[in-house]
């Protein structure tokens, strides 16, 4: 075959929306929109805008991105807000995947959009919200009810609730990512709200051990369990005993207080395959 017959412009639609969707929201938005009609075309396709993950850019006014992007759609101004409303548009409800930047405080107003917008999320990536907004979480959980995978920067004020929403609601969910005071009020919670529970992410937290027990006693279905770094507990021979049916439990840099220091030796992480 020629050369003639072999243009990226005339690859077909399946193939397109195949690469297309692997592409970053940078590239999607400055990249292949721009390159030809057939492209443009293909890229406004909602199945290229099923993961929508902002944590890709850097958002910051003086950044390349956001200077090209302002040139490109002939724009006076850029905000996080505004951009993140025209990604989740391109979706056209059919977002899957929405992650948000970690140094990016998210309104409410941007919380509701993205609740309304994406309604099909199996996964929500926050960073840390603000004490107020906080409030709101449980009542925009349960309009997330395909959700399988929740990470917040920080456990929530509103935490109890967000979890009894996700236990009304997200029937799928498997696995939630948090760091914070886990208290043996949180860890009942976990155990008596979303027990199918699959992974469970505690890192850098405060658990103190009776928390940490409740939760390998009563999440039988976990796979993988972290609690790096976290002040509160030991890997005792009783935490080992009841994580040994775990196929990864990570507990490494774990301690009873600030005070103590453990020998890196003592430090593996548990692995039962």
């Amino acid at each position: 075959m020629g050369e003639e017959g072999r243009r990226w412009e005339d690859l077909g639609i399946d193939c397109l929306l195949n690469v297309f969707g692997r592409l970053s929201l940078e590239d999607l938005s400055l990249g292949a929109v721009l390159v030809c009609k057939s492209w443009h075309k293909a890229s406004l396709r909602p199945e290229c805008w099923n993961k929508l993950n902002y944590r890709e850019i850097d958002f910051m006014p003086w950044n390349k991105f956001t200077r090209r992007f302002m040139h490109e759609y002939r724009l006076q101004r850029f905000s996080f807000t505004g951009f993140m409303k025209f990604a989740a548009n391109r979706s056209q409800r059919s977002a899957v995947e929405l992650l948000f930047p970690p140094g990016f405080i998210p309104t409410l107003e941007d919380m509701v959009y993205a609740a309304n917008k994406c309604p099909k999320l199996k996964i929500l990536v926050l960073p840390k919200l603000s004490s107020e907004d906080e409030k709101h979480l449980p009542r925009l959980m349960g309009k997330w009810k395909d959700l399988e995978w929740l990470e917040v920067g920080s456990k929530p004020c509103s935490f109890i609730q967000v979890i009894t929403q996700i236990n009304l609601h997200c029937p799928n969910f498997s696995g939630l990512k948090m760091a914070g005071s886990i208290c043996t009020e949180d860890a009942l919670a976990i155990v008596s709200l979303v027990p199918m529970i699959r992974r469970l992410c505690l890192a850098n937290s405060y658990l103190h051990k009776e928390a940490l027990l409740m939760i390998l006693n009563g999440c039988k279905n976990l796979e993988i369990l972290e609690v790096l770094k976290c002040i509160g507990f030991e890997a005792d021979g009783e935490v080992r005993r009841r994580a040994s049916n775990i196929k990864i439990f990570k507990w490494e840099g774990s301690r009873l207080s600030y005070n103590d220091v453990y020998d890196d030796d003592d430090c593996d992480d548990i692995q039962v395959i």
